[in-house]
Protein backbone atom coordinates (compact mmCIF):
# COMPACT_ATOMS: atom_id res chain seq x y z
CA UNK A 1 0.00 0.00 0.00
CA UNK A 2 0.98 3.12 -0.97
CA UNK A 3 2.08 5.39 2.45
CA UNK A 4 5.27 6.49 4.09
CA UNK A 5 6.42 5.94 7.55
CA UNK A 6 7.15 8.72 9.40
CA UNK A 7 10.37 7.86 11.23
CA UNK A 8 9.43 10.72 14.39
CA UNK A 9 12.03 8.75 16.56
CA UNK A 10 13.92 11.36 19.08
CA UNK A 11 11.18 14.28 17.33
CA UNK A 12 11.72 17.59 18.68
CA UNK A 13 7.83 17.28 20.33
CA UNK A 14 8.98 14.30 22.37
CA UNK A 15 8.36 15.93 25.89
CA UNK A 16 11.06 14.60 28.64
CA UNK A 17 8.08 14.29 31.06
CA UNK A 18 7.29 11.00 29.28
CA UNK A 19 9.39 9.02 31.18
CA UNK A 20 7.64 10.18 34.31
CA UNK A 21 4.50 8.47 32.93
CA UNK A 22 5.09 4.86 34.66
CA UNK A 23 4.26 3.51 38.35
CA UNK A 24 5.44 6.32 40.16
CA UNK A 25 2.17 8.16 39.36
CA UNK A 26 -0.88 7.35 41.48
CA UNK A 27 -3.02 7.42 38.90
CA UNK A 28 -1.57 4.98 37.21
CA UNK A 29 -0.55 2.61 40.03
CA UNK A 30 -2.71 -0.88 39.80
CA UNK A 31 -5.25 0.93 37.43
CA UNK A 32 -6.32 -2.06 34.72
CA UNK A 33 -8.99 -0.53 33.78
CA UNK A 34 -10.74 -3.39 33.34
CA UNK A 35 -14.40 -1.76 34.40
CA UNK A 36 -13.55 1.53 31.54
CA UNK A 37 -16.71 3.34 30.20
CA UNK A 38 -14.88 4.50 27.80
CA UNK A 39 -12.20 4.02 25.00
CA UNK A 40 -10.14 6.64 23.12
CA UNK A 41 -8.45 4.85 20.22
CA UNK A 42 -6.27 6.96 17.38
CA UNK A 43 -5.47 5.36 14.18
CA UNK A 44 -3.85 6.88 11.19
CA UNK A 45 -6.65 8.29 8.23
CA UNK A 46 -5.45 4.76 6.28
CA UNK A 47 -7.98 3.24 8.74
CA UNK A 48 -10.66 5.66 8.01
CA UNK A 49 -10.10 5.61 4.23
CA UNK A 50 -9.97 1.78 3.61
CA UNK A 51 -10.79 -0.59 6.20
CA UNK A 52 -13.89 1.71 8.46
CA UNK A 53 -15.78 -2.12 8.26
CA UNK A 54 -12.85 -3.44 10.76
CA UNK A 55 -12.40 -0.84 13.00
CA UNK A 56 -16.32 -1.01 13.60
CA UNK A 57 -16.37 -4.99 13.94
CA UNK A 58 -13.50 -4.38 16.65
CA UNK A 59 -15.97 -1.65 18.45
CA UNK A 60 -18.39 -4.38 18.26
CA UNK A 61 -16.83 -7.14 19.90
CA UNK A 62 -15.94 -4.91 22.91
CA UNK A 63 -18.84 -3.47 23.39
CA UNK A 64 -20.59 -7.05 23.40
CA UNK A 65 -18.19 -7.68 26.43
CA UNK A 66 -18.67 -4.67 27.99
CA UNK A 67 -22.00 -3.29 27.49
CA UNK A 68 -22.25 0.46 27.57
CA UNK A 69 -18.92 1.66 26.72
CA UNK A 70 -17.95 4.43 24.59
CA UNK A 71 -15.31 3.93 22.04
CA UNK A 72 -14.20 7.04 20.40
CA UNK A 73 -12.16 7.46 17.55
CA UNK A 74 -9.43 10.18 16.16
CA UNK A 75 -7.84 9.60 12.89
CA UNK A 76 -4.41 11.54 11.65
CA UNK A 77 -2.08 11.85 9.17
CA UNK A 78 1.33 10.52 9.56
CA UNK A 79 3.07 14.05 9.32
CA UNK A 80 0.96 15.25 12.37
CA UNK A 81 0.26 11.87 14.34
CA UNK A 82 3.39 12.39 16.82
CA UNK A 83 3.13 15.62 17.28
CA UNK A 84 -0.53 15.65 18.73
CA UNK A 85 0.48 12.35 20.35
CA UNK A 86 3.55 13.84 22.24
CA UNK A 87 1.67 17.14 23.37
CA UNK A 88 -0.91 14.42 25.79
CA UNK A 89 1.25 11.90 26.52
CA UNK A 90 2.06 13.43 30.12
CA UNK A 91 -1.95 14.39 30.66
CA UNK A 92 -4.76 12.76 31.37
CA UNK A 93 -5.75 13.12 27.74
CA UNK A 94 -3.32 10.38 26.45
CA UNK A 95 -5.79 8.23 24.28
CA UNK A 96 -5.62 4.62 24.91
CA UNK A 97 -4.76 2.76 21.83
CA UNK A 98 -2.41 4.64 19.28
CA UNK A 99 -1.25 3.73 16.13
CA UNK A 100 2.83 3.75 15.27
CA UNK A 101 5.00 3.13 12.76
CA UNK A 102 7.21 0.02 13.42
CA UNK A 103 9.97 2.68 12.95
CA UNK A 104 8.27 5.04 15.51
CA UNK A 105 8.01 2.77 18.52
CA UNK A 106 11.80 2.75 20.02
CA UNK A 107 12.06 6.77 20.72
CA UNK A 108 8.74 5.87 22.99
CA UNK A 109 9.90 2.65 24.39
CA UNK A 110 12.46 4.06 26.01
CA UNK A 111 11.02 7.09 27.18
CA UNK A 112 8.63 5.32 29.17
CA UNK A 113 5.52 6.11 26.95
CA UNK A 114 3.47 2.34 26.46
CA UNK A 115 2.58 0.41 29.21
CA UNK A 116 4.15 -3.15 28.37
CA UNK A 117 1.13 -6.06 27.36
CA UNK A 118 1.48 -9.75 27.55
CA UNK A 119 2.04 -11.21 24.37
CA UNK A 120 0.51 -14.38 25.20
CA UNK A 121 -2.82 -12.31 24.94
CA UNK A 122 -2.72 -12.09 21.15
CA UNK A 123 -3.89 -14.45 18.37
CA UNK A 124 -0.39 -16.26 16.35
CA UNK A 125 1.63 -13.38 18.38
CA UNK A 126 4.32 -16.46 18.80
CA UNK A 127 4.54 -16.28 14.88
CA UNK A 128 4.39 -12.33 14.72
CA UNK A 129 6.41 -11.15 11.43
CA UNK A 130 10.26 -10.83 12.26
CA UNK A 131 10.78 -7.45 11.63
CA UNK A 132 7.54 -6.54 13.33
CA UNK A 133 8.10 -8.21 16.51
CA UNK A 134 11.56 -5.91 17.21
CA UNK A 135 9.52 -3.18 16.42
CA UNK A 136 7.80 -3.89 19.82
CA UNK A 137 10.21 -5.26 21.89
CA UNK A 138 12.73 -3.62 24.08
CA UNK A 139 15.02 -4.55 26.75
CA UNK A 140 13.20 -8.47 27.00
CA UNK A 141 9.65 -6.57 27.72
CA UNK A 142 6.65 -6.21 24.43
CA UNK A 143 5.15 -3.20 24.29
CA UNK A 144 2.97 -3.36 21.56
CA UNK A 145 0.95 -5.38 18.74
CA UNK A 146 1.52 -5.78 15.35
CA UNK A 147 -1.00 -4.34 12.73
CA UNK A 148 0.06 -4.87 9.03
CA UNK A 149 3.13 -5.20 7.34
CA UNK A 150 4.67 -3.66 3.92
CA UNK A 151 8.47 -5.21 2.60
CA UNK A 152 10.68 -4.39 -0.48
CA UNK A 153 10.76 -6.26 -3.59
CA UNK A 154 12.77 -6.24 -7.04
CA UNK A 155 10.37 -4.56 -9.82
CA UNK A 156 11.41 -4.29 -13.56
CA UNK A 157 10.47 -3.67 -16.94
CA UNK A 158 9.92 -6.36 -18.74
CA UNK A 159 10.07 -5.29 -22.24
CA UNK A 160 13.72 -3.45 -21.40
CA UNK A 161 14.89 -6.82 -19.75
CA UNK A 162 13.26 -9.46 -22.79
CA UNK A 163 14.97 -6.87 -25.52
CA UNK A 164 18.40 -7.88 -24.14
CA UNK A 165 17.04 -11.31 -24.25
CA UNK A 166 15.91 -12.07 -20.45
CA UNK A 167 12.70 -13.98 -20.75
CA UNK A 168 11.94 -14.52 -16.90
CA UNK A 169 12.56 -12.88 -13.96
CA UNK A 170 15.87 -14.01 -11.48
CA UNK A 171 16.36 -16.48 -9.00
CA UNK A 172 19.18 -16.37 -7.80
CA UNK A 173 21.70 -13.13 -7.48
CA UNK A 174 23.76 -14.74 -10.00
CA UNK A 175 21.42 -14.71 -12.55
CA UNK A 176 20.32 -11.30 -11.52
CA UNK A 177 23.58 -9.58 -12.08
CA UNK A 178 24.22 -11.59 -15.32
CA UNK A 179 20.45 -10.10 -16.44
CA UNK A 180 21.46 -6.76 -15.47
CA UNK A 181 24.72 -6.75 -17.38
CA UNK A 182 22.96 -7.93 -20.28
CA UNK A 183 20.47 -4.53 -20.14
CA UNK A 184 23.91 -2.31 -19.48
CA UNK A 185 25.56 -3.52 -22.44
CA UNK A 186 22.78 -2.96 -24.36
CA UNK A 187 21.31 0.20 -23.36
CA UNK A 188 24.64 2.19 -23.20
CA UNK A 189 26.32 4.04 -20.05
CA UNK A 190 23.64 6.82 -19.67
CA UNK A 191 21.05 4.02 -18.92
CA UNK A 192 21.06 2.61 -15.00
CA UNK A 193 20.08 -0.55 -15.49
CA UNK A 194 19.07 -0.87 -11.70
CA UNK A 195 18.28 2.66 -10.25
CA UNK A 196 19.41 2.38 -6.87
CA UNK A 197 19.70 5.39 -4.90
CA UNK A 198 23.05 5.36 -3.12
CA UNK A 199 21.83 7.20 0.53
CA UNK A 200 18.99 4.17 0.94
CA UNK A 201 20.01 2.86 3.76
CA UNK A 202 17.56 0.43 3.44
CA UNK A 203 18.94 -1.03 0.73
CA UNK A 204 22.10 -0.80 1.89
CA UNK A 205 21.54 -2.45 5.19
CA UNK A 206 19.53 -5.63 3.39
CA UNK A 207 23.13 -6.20 1.54
CA UNK A 208 24.96 -5.85 5.44
CA UNK A 209 22.59 -8.07 6.91
CA UNK A 210 22.46 -10.79 3.77
CA UNK A 211 26.56 -11.13 4.46
CA UNK A 212 25.91 -11.65 8.01
CA UNK A 213 26.78 -8.60 9.08
CA UNK A 214 24.41 -5.77 11.35
CA UNK A 215 24.22 -1.90 11.87
CA UNK A 216 25.49 -2.53 15.33
CA UNK A 217 25.59 -5.27 18.03
CA UNK A 218 24.87 -5.28 22.02
CA UNK A 219 27.81 -6.69 23.89
CA UNK A 220 27.66 -6.35 28.03
CA UNK A 221 24.83 -4.63 27.35
CA UNK A 222 26.05 -1.60 25.68
CA UNK A 223 25.76 -1.26 21.82
CA UNK A 224 28.48 -0.85 19.25
CA UNK A 225 28.92 0.27 15.37
CA UNK A 226 29.68 -3.13 13.69
CA UNK A 227 29.71 -2.10 10.09
CA UNK A 228 33.51 -2.32 10.01
CA UNK A 229 33.23 -5.92 11.11
CA UNK A 230 34.42 -8.30 8.01
CA UNK A 231 30.44 -9.47 7.18
CA UNK A 232 29.39 -5.74 7.43
CA UNK A 233 32.37 -5.21 4.69
CA UNK A 234 31.36 -7.74 2.38
CA UNK A 235 28.20 -6.87 2.47
CA UNK A 236 28.70 -2.83 1.54
CA UNK A 237 31.34 -3.55 -1.05
CA UNK A 238 28.86 -5.45 -2.95
CA UNK A 239 26.60 -2.52 -2.29
CA UNK A 240 29.29 -0.49 -4.06
CA UNK A 241 29.52 -2.83 -7.16
CA UNK A 242 25.92 -2.56 -7.67
CA UNK A 243 26.33 1.30 -8.01
CA UNK A 244 29.21 1.42 -9.55
CA UNK A 245 27.79 -0.87 -12.40
CA UNK A 246 24.55 -0.19 -12.80
CA UNK A 247 23.25 2.99 -11.53
CA UNK A 248 24.01 6.11 -13.71
CA UNK A 249 21.82 8.75 -12.00
CA UNK A 250 22.71 11.22 -9.46
CA UNK A 251 24.38 9.53 -6.54
CA UNK A 252 23.98 11.68 -4.07
CA UNK A 253 20.26 11.62 -4.22
CA UNK A 254 17.83 9.30 -1.78
CA UNK A 255 15.02 7.18 -2.49
CA UNK A 256 11.85 9.62 -1.90
CA UNK A 257 11.36 10.36 -5.11
CA UNK A 258 12.35 6.50 -6.55
CA UNK A 259 9.04 5.69 -7.85
CA UNK A 260 8.91 9.07 -10.03
CA UNK A 261 12.39 8.86 -11.50
CA UNK A 262 11.68 5.20 -11.89
CA UNK A 263 8.50 6.56 -14.22
CA UNK A 264 10.77 8.64 -16.61
CA UNK A 265 11.71 5.21 -18.38
CA UNK A 266 16.12 6.02 -17.99
CA UNK A 267 15.97 2.77 -15.91
CA UNK A 268 15.09 -1.14 -15.85
CA UNK A 269 14.97 -2.23 -12.21
CA UNK A 270 14.66 -0.84 -8.88
CA UNK A 271 14.55 -2.71 -5.35
CA UNK A 272 11.74 -0.80 -3.54
CA UNK A 273 8.74 -0.41 -1.42
CA UNK A 274 5.85 -2.76 -2.91
CA UNK A 275 3.96 0.21 -3.99
CA UNK A 276 7.03 1.75 -6.06
CA UNK A 277 6.10 0.24 -8.83
CA UNK A 278 3.00 0.82 -9.15
CA UNK A 279 2.96 4.26 -8.52
CA UNK A 280 5.51 4.20 -11.15
CA UNK A 281 3.17 3.46 -13.70
CA UNK A 282 0.45 5.59 -12.53
CA UNK A 283 -0.17 8.04 -15.36
CA UNK A 284 1.01 10.53 -13.35
CA UNK A 285 4.20 9.30 -12.95
CA UNK A 286 4.89 7.12 -16.07
CA UNK A 287 6.50 9.80 -18.68
CA UNK A 288 6.69 6.13 -21.06
CA UNK A 289 3.29 5.73 -21.53
CA UNK A 290 4.62 2.08 -21.46
CA UNK A 291 4.87 1.16 -17.47
CA UNK A 292 1.19 0.31 -17.09
CA UNK A 293 1.03 -4.42 -17.47
CA UNK A 294 4.72 -4.03 -18.09
CA UNK A 295 6.15 -3.82 -14.58
CA UNK A 296 6.92 -7.14 -12.65
CA UNK A 297 7.77 -7.96 -8.87
CA UNK A 298 10.28 -9.98 -8.05
CA UNK A 299 11.56 -12.28 -4.77
CA UNK A 300 15.10 -10.19 -4.25
CA UNK A 301 18.02 -12.83 -4.61
CA UNK A 302 20.48 -11.84 -2.08
CA UNK A 303 24.27 -12.69 -2.74
CA UNK A 304 24.33 -14.73 0.06
CA UNK A 305 22.26 -17.41 -2.02
CA UNK A 306 19.08 -16.85 0.22
CA UNK A 307 16.52 -14.07 -0.15
CA UNK A 308 18.05 -10.72 0.49
CA UNK A 309 16.79 -9.72 3.97
CA UNK A 310 14.52 -6.74 3.69
CA UNK A 311 13.10 -3.96 5.70
CA UNK A 312 9.78 -4.86 6.88
CA UNK A 313 7.69 -1.73 7.38
CA UNK A 314 4.26 -1.52 9.07
CA UNK A 315 1.99 -0.67 11.54
CA UNK A 316 1.83 -1.20 15.46
CA UNK A 317 -0.82 -0.38 18.05
CA UNK A 318 0.36 0.59 21.59
CA UNK A 319 -1.35 1.75 24.98
CA UNK A 320 0.11 4.71 26.32
CA UNK A 321 1.06 4.09 30.03
CA UNK A 322 -1.22 7.30 31.01
CA UNK A 323 -4.51 5.05 29.50
CA UNK A 324 -6.75 4.33 32.66
CA UNK A 325 -8.42 1.54 30.28
CA UNK A 326 -5.57 -0.46 29.86
CA UNK A 327 -6.93 -3.84 30.13
CA UNK A 328 -9.62 -3.11 27.65
CA UNK A 329 -7.54 -1.25 25.36
CA UNK A 330 -5.60 -4.59 25.09
CA UNK A 331 -8.91 -6.07 24.23
CA UNK A 332 -9.82 -4.11 21.41
CA UNK A 333 -6.31 -4.43 20.02
CA UNK A 334 -7.17 -8.55 19.69
CA UNK A 335 -10.21 -7.40 17.78
CA UNK A 336 -8.92 -5.29 15.69
CA UNK A 337 -5.23 -7.70 15.02
CA UNK A 338 -6.78 -11.40 14.93
CA UNK A 339 -7.49 -13.56 12.39
CA UNK A 340 -10.79 -11.76 11.34
CA UNK A 341 -9.01 -8.47 11.34
CA UNK A 342 -6.04 -9.93 9.51
CA UNK A 343 -8.40 -11.51 7.20
CA UNK A 344 -9.91 -8.19 6.16
CA UNK A 345 -6.79 -6.11 6.24
CA UNK A 346 -5.16 -9.00 3.56
CA UNK A 347 -8.15 -8.14 1.26
CA UNK A 348 -7.29 -4.58 1.27
CA UNK A 349 -4.10 -6.04 0.11
CA UNK A 350 -1.62 -5.35 2.85
CA UNK A 351 0.47 -8.06 4.60
CA UNK A 352 -0.47 -9.64 7.96
CA UNK A 353 1.57 -9.44 11.01
CA UNK A 354 2.11 -12.80 11.55
CA UNK A 355 3.72 -16.18 9.87
CA UNK A 356 0.79 -18.29 9.76
CA UNK A 357 -1.31 -15.93 7.75
CA UNK A 358 1.26 -15.54 5.70
CA UNK A 359 2.25 -18.56 4.29
CA UNK A 360 -1.13 -19.07 2.12
CA UNK A 361 -0.35 -15.98 0.67
CA UNK A 362 2.74 -17.44 -1.04
CA UNK A 363 0.47 -19.41 -3.29
CA UNK A 364 -1.66 -16.95 -4.40
CA UNK A 365 0.08 -15.18 -7.70
CA UNK A 366 -1.41 -11.91 -6.37
CA UNK A 367 0.82 -12.07 -3.16
CA UNK A 368 3.06 -14.22 -3.40
CA UNK A 369 6.00 -12.38 -4.19
CA UNK A 370 5.54 -9.86 -1.06
CA UNK A 371 4.45 -12.32 1.08
CA UNK A 372 7.73 -14.47 0.26
CA UNK A 373 10.24 -11.55 0.30
CA UNK A 374 8.72 -10.70 3.95
CA UNK A 375 9.28 -13.79 5.72
CA UNK A 376 13.27 -12.46 5.55
CA UNK A 377 13.29 -9.34 7.41
CA UNK A 378 15.99 -7.04 8.95
CA UNK A 379 15.49 -4.17 11.74
CA UNK A 380 16.81 -1.49 13.18
CA UNK A 381 18.71 -1.71 16.12
CA UNK A 382 16.74 -1.41 19.47
CA UNK A 383 19.06 0.36 20.82
CA UNK A 384 18.57 3.70 23.43
CA UNK A 385 20.10 6.16 21.33
CA UNK A 386 18.81 4.80 17.70
CA UNK A 387 17.00 7.33 17.27
CA UNK A 388 19.92 9.89 17.37
CA UNK A 389 21.77 7.76 14.67
CA UNK A 390 18.93 7.94 12.61
CA UNK A 391 18.39 11.97 13.17
CA UNK A 392 22.07 12.47 12.11
CA UNK A 393 21.65 10.15 8.72
CA UNK A 394 25.00 8.53 9.64
CA UNK A 395 23.95 5.34 7.10
CA UNK A 396 23.34 7.13 4.82
CA UNK A 397 26.67 9.76 4.90
CA UNK A 398 28.48 7.07 4.94
CA UNK A 399 26.27 4.80 1.35
CA UNK A 400 26.86 8.24 -0.53
CA UNK A 401 30.75 8.31 0.52
CA UNK A 402 30.82 5.03 -0.50
CA UNK A 403 28.58 5.53 -4.01
CA UNK A 404 30.21 8.26 -5.02
CA UNK A 405 34.09 6.86 -4.39
CA UNK A 406 34.55 9.81 -1.99
CA UNK A 407 36.17 7.02 1.19
CA UNK A 408 36.91 3.50 0.40
CA UNK A 409 34.24 1.35 1.90
CA UNK A 410 36.74 0.61 4.91
CA UNK A 411 37.66 4.33 5.65
CA UNK A 412 33.89 5.22 5.07
CA UNK A 413 32.63 1.93 7.62
CA UNK A 414 34.69 2.84 10.69
CA UNK A 415 33.87 6.70 10.44
CA UNK A 416 30.13 5.65 10.74
CA UNK A 417 31.33 3.22 13.48
CA UNK A 418 32.51 6.11 15.29
CA UNK A 419 29.50 8.24 14.95
CA UNK A 420 27.67 5.74 16.07
CA UNK A 421 29.44 4.82 19.18
CA UNK A 422 28.89 8.48 20.24
CA UNK A 423 25.49 8.59 20.23
CA UNK A 424 23.76 4.97 20.53
CA UNK A 425 23.81 4.22 23.92
CA UNK A 426 22.60 7.57 25.07
CA UNK A 427 18.63 7.81 25.56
Amino acid sequence: MKRKLVAAIGIAGMMVSIAACGGNDSKDSGKSGADAKELTVWLTVDAQNNWPELVKAADAAVVKKHPGIKIKHEYYGWPDKNTKLDAVLATDKAPDVVEMGNTEMLGYMVNGAFAPVDAAKFTNSGAWLDGLKASVTYQGKTYGVPYYAGGRVGNWRKDVFAAAGVKSTPKTYKELTADLDKVQKKEGGKFSAWYQPTRDWYAGMSFVYDAGGAIAKEEGGQWKGSLSSPESLKGLTEFKNVVDKYMHGDKTKDESDRYIVYGQGKSGMIFAAAWEGASAADPKADKTGKLKDNLENFVMPGPSGKNMPVFLGGSDLAIPTRSDAQAVAAEWIEAFTGPSGQKGLIAKGNLPNNKTDLAPLKSDPATAVPATAAESSWFVPMAPGWGKVEKAQILQTMLQNIGTGKKSVEAAAKEADAAIDKVINNK
